[in-house]
């Protein structure tokens, strides 16, 4: 078929290899920061409940973070295999800044995993807290280096040409801090906490419809209930304006990308939010449209006669295809509207005292669990999918990034990533899950450990079931 050439095969098995990967550290950077916090909390309260909770994340934290360097390392590779010739002209730019990657963030969490999963006995709890945050600082910095690179083939800065049409820096500080980096490391970093959010209290609402001995304040899967749902009260409409400032930059950066999400074959005045339609890329206009006048130019613009340039502004050679981007981007903002109505729910729940006692609240949350996945992966395939047909915006065309291979070469490996990634990936999400479902327990043999208790209520107390019944305070 002719739609099957070794441009499409090398498309889709990279869009394959860099879904599976980005579930990982989407989860792994906000789990990082959830077991930095509970390690602190344990360290300044001497509340056993926060090692408990500390102890059952952290064997969840071990298997995503390495899945997510596994599935990594092999998207290296497809940049040399692949796309050699994206990996040549872009080179000089984008391997010191994966380079850095490396030897900062990846070093860093290497350096202090050991010590965070198995060293707390040998080296103490203050010395153990600071390898945890270490942890948690490397994943962030993962993230800024990572989040750098595809920032920059978005919005490129700082660059020149050489001889041989290589991207060479003339100004580091300015590929760096691309003009939509800041924004979209916030966007990311929200996404990732969110995402972990959503995944603890989808266990922990688990839990709480399966035994009614937990939904007692103070138990450890009412502790982390509660933590997720303040989580997601905060950062869910931080999200949604730091969504908002994002795009606004991306209008002005990438205005190709902005009419695929708002679904505007033509340039309008005072343009209408697309709630939801057709794209018909055939007849080039909108069918089945659901819409609220005036709406998308006060969002975009800021007034209600603005414009929003439609695809019409471009040749069509230069337009991204809308039906994905105007669908992906619908979901995104789908998930994250739910996000934030359940956070503004747990608040009402709260207030009322029945946050723990509410199963409805409880079926909403175990449902919403996985809802962080969905929308990252949403958001990826806009930013992705919506910078084509560049895999550097304006500059370096996709069909011309490619490595001059022969397509049954690329369907075969192709067919060997489907086959590899679903049995070993799949049986490490499954273990993932086996794990979830066992509630935390006080009887993890860690917690027998004698622990300075710095709170005067449970001073002198040791760690375990006994100082578990003395604590009774508030997340």
């Amino acid at each position: 078929m002719e739609w099957i050439d070794a441009l499409t095969l090398a498309r889709i098995q990279f869009a394959f290899t860099v879904s599976f990967h980005i579930i990982f550290p989407s989860f792994s950077i906000g789990l990082a920061s959830y077991l930095a916090v509970l390690n602190g909390l344990h360290l300044m309260t001497g509340r056993p409940v926060y090692l408990m909770l500390f102890n059952y994340w952290k064997k969840i934290f071990a298997i995503a973070f390495g899945m997510g360097v596994v599935s990594g390392i092999v998207m290296s590779y497809e940049f040399g295999t692949n796309w050699s010739v994206f990996a040549e002209k872009t080179g000089p730019v984008l391997g010191p800044l994966m380079g850095y990657e490396v030897m900062s963030a990846f070093f860093l969490e290497a350096g202090f995993l050991g010590v965070m999963l198995f060293g707390r006995e040998r080296v103490g709890p203050k010395l153990h807290c600071f390898a945890t945050a270490m942890v948690a600082l490397g994943t962030f910095m993962s993230a800024f280096w990572i989040l750098s690179v595809n920032s920059w083939m978005q919005t490129p800065a700082g660059y020149a040409m050489n001889d041989v049409g290589q991207f060479i820096v003339v100004d580091w500080w300015a590929v760096i801090f691309n003009p939509s980096f800041p924004y979209r490391l916030v966007h990311m970093l929200l996404a990732a906490y969110l995402t972990t959010a959503f995944v603890v209290g989808g266990v922990a609402a688990y839990h709480l419809l399966r035994q009614k001995s937990e939904r007692v304040k103070g138990s450890g899967t009412a502790v982390m209930f509660s933590m997720a749902l303040w989580m997601a009260a905060i950062v869910a409409p931080i999200q949604i304006a730091a969504g908002d400032a994002h795009g606004l930059n991306t209008l002005e950066h990438q205005p190709r990308k902005i009419a695929a999400m708002e679904g505007h074959y033509e340039t309008v005045k005072g343009a209408p939010l697309i709630l939801f339609g057709v794209p018909n890329a055939k007849e080039r206009r909108m069918d089945c449209v659901v819409q609220i006048p005036y709406l998308g130019s006060l969002i975009l613009t800021h007034t209600l006669d603005g414009e929003i340039r439609g695809m019409d502004s471009w040749p069509a050679d230069e337009q991204p295809p809308m039906g994905i981007v105007f669908y992906a981007f619908r979901v995104m903002v789908g998930i994250g509207t739910l996000m934030c109505l359940l956070g503004l729910w747990s608040l009402w729940l709260r207030y009322k005292g029945r946050l723990y006692d509410t199963p409805l609240m409880h079926r909403a949350a175990l449902w919403m669990g996985p809802s962080g996945f969905v929308a990252v992966l949403a958001g990826w395939t806009v930013t992705e999918v919506g910078r084509q047909p560049y895999t550097v915006y304006n500059l370096l065309r996709t069909a011309d990034s490619a490595s001059p291979i022969d397509a049954t070469a690329i369907a075969f490996s192709l067919l060997a990533f489907v086959v590899v990634y679903f049995s070993l990936f799949g049986a490490g999400v499954y273990y993932m899950l086996r794990q979830m479902a066992n509630p935390p327990s006080m009887s993890d043999p860690a917690l027998s450990v004698q622990e300075p208790m710095r709170a005067a209520g449970l001073a002198g107390a040791r760690t375990g079931v006994a100082g578990h019944s003395g604590s009774g305070g508030q997340v």
